[in-house]
């Protein structure tokens, strides 16, 4: 029997999942995985319900599991032999410990907590909260953010106390919970648990968050049986356990799929773009709406003033080897086409005849509103978008080339703070598609990091589920 390996990404947009089986060196030699099926639910086109609704997250896993049991052709669930769920960065909610009911809603993973604050007592608890984060957080931490998730663990509990089995479960750790059992107690993951100010360095919660806790009346995660953050905080890709057995009834799996720890949907997409081994340098661009770079480094780097944080890479190879996940997000991007009314059909025409050997003289710096996060996090950053040229064609090539350098400043960020300059930009997101923009940011960033041999290519991979799947199987893999 082929063991296959299946992932569960819950998203902004809906839902998506991913079954992955082995390949043989000789079919695949580069490829060790390949996709045998996968089916996307989107919340409001397939009346699932809303995306912040922890109903329509289950909804959505039942209704993708049936679909895969229908269409997947010549599958059986019976052969999944792991699971890895993914989720939003930073969206989470509080549930009961001992029933798992809901407690809080969710909030997600833009809920900045003191502009969405519900109402005048919620905006004095969000105050309250940041005044916490200001006093015990380290300087330019990440877990100081204001949509982070200790962020909104203080603002729930300034907002009104926690009861004794309230804890805290990122979007990712709920359904986890739900898979295993009704009564375990919630485990989570490095990547989820470092905006909740885990300290991925020494694998513990830190004084200055347990002082935090203290100060806020939370319980400290000193027990399995109490505490409103996980006890456990495992490597993304390691089991967490097996599978509870009547979840595995009702959906149609084996009573012995192992649920491994998960991850953020950002950096699913890293391992699905880039794999689970990757070399240092290796690097994922995403070109949406907006930049968002990720890049392995032996080196942690962390810097909340410019956006820089790092992910602990789970390095199933050498588990005794650290390696880091760096990188940050820019709010420039592609949505600034939209805004400037380019259609496609333009953008193919016009990209054509541009020479991406050449500089265009135009500076601007692309956004769609005020505000920076990186590489320089800065709230009142404006936008810079003239002069407009006497030609389309012209303001393309400036727009594109600035969102470019956007880009390469990132990289020499990190490459100031200690990571690696880039050997490989695997990019993905609508961006990927423009060939003459991918060659002129190959050529652009040669040109800044003299001496490097930079290439930078169109991801073949970028399903943030695809990824979650191959962490479903790295343990697997490399277990000795």
């Amino acid at each position: 029997m082929i063991f296959v390996f299946s992932a569960l990404n819950i998203r902004t947009s809906g839902a998506r999942i991913s079954v992955i089986e082995p390949t043989s060196d000789e079919e695949s030699p580069d490829t060790p995985y390949r996709e045998v099926y996968s089916q996307a639910l989107t919340w409001a086109e397939d009346g699932i319900g809303n995306y912040d609704d922890t109903d329509a997250w289950m909804k959505a896993i039942e209704g993708l599991l049936e679909g895969t049991s229908n269409h997947w052709m010549g599958g059986d669930l019976e052969t999944i032999r792991s699971i890895c769920v993914s989720g939003t960065s930073a969206s989470c909610l509080m549930v009961d410990r001992q029933t798992q009911q809901v407690t809080r809603s969710p909030r997600m993973y833009n809920y900045d907590i003191l502009v969405a604050a519900p109402e005048k007592s919620g905006e004095t608890a969000a105050k309250e909260a940041m005044e916490l984060l200001d006093r015990h957080a380290p300087p330019r931490h990440t877990a100081r953010a204001r949509t982070g998730s200790l962020a909104k663990l203080l603002a729930w509990a300034k907002e009104k106390p926690l009861d004794e089995n309230e804890m805290l479960c990122h979007q990712s750790d709920f359904i986890s919970m739900r898979l295993l059992s009704q009564t375990m107690p919630l485990k989570s993951d490095w990547h989820n648990c470092l905006k909740l100010g885990y300290d991925v360095r020494q694998l513990k919660w830190p004084e200055w968050l347990v002082s935090c806790l203290r100060e806020a009346g939370i319980p400290e995660p000193v027990e399995v049986t109490r505490g409103a953050i996980p006890v456990d905080v495992v490597s993304p890709g390691l089991p967490l356990g097996t599978i509870d057995k009547s979840m595995a009834q009702r959906l149609g799996l084996s009573p012995d799929t192992v649920v491994v720890g998960g991850t953020t949907d950002s950096n699913a997409a890293f391992f699905a773009a880039a794999g689970t081994t990757p070399s240092y340098g290796t690097a994922v661009t995403s070109l949406g709406s907006t930049l968002a770079m990720k890049q392995l480094s032996q080196t942690y780097v962390e810097d909340a003033d410019r956006g820089v944080y790092s992910h602990r890479f789970p390095n199933f190879k050498h588990p005794e080897d650290e390696a880091w996940l760096v990188g940050g997000a820019s709010n420039v991007g592609c949505a600034i086409l939209r805004q400037l009314e380019f259609s496609n059909e333009e953008l193919v025409e016009l990209s054509g005849g541009i020479d991406p050997m050449k500089d265009s003289p135009l500076e601007y710096y692309p956004l769609t509103k005020v505000g920076e996060r990186f590489p320089v996090a800065d709230s009142n950053k404006e936008p810079i978008l003239e002069p407009v040229p006497a030609t389309r064609q012209e303001y393309l090539h400036g727009i594109l080339q600035s969102i470019g350098n956007v880009e390469l400043e990132g990289f020499a960020v990190l490459q100031e703070l200690g990571a690696p300059a880039p050997t490989i930009v695997w990019t993905c997101g609508g961006g990927s598609k423009n060939e003459m923009w991918s060659k002129l940011r190959e050529r652009r960033l040669a040109e800044r990091f003299q001496g490097s041999s930079i290439k930078v290519r169109k991801a073949e991979c970028t399903e943030a589920s695809f990824g979650a799947a191959l962490l479903a199987a790295a343990s697997f893999e490399f277990k000795a």
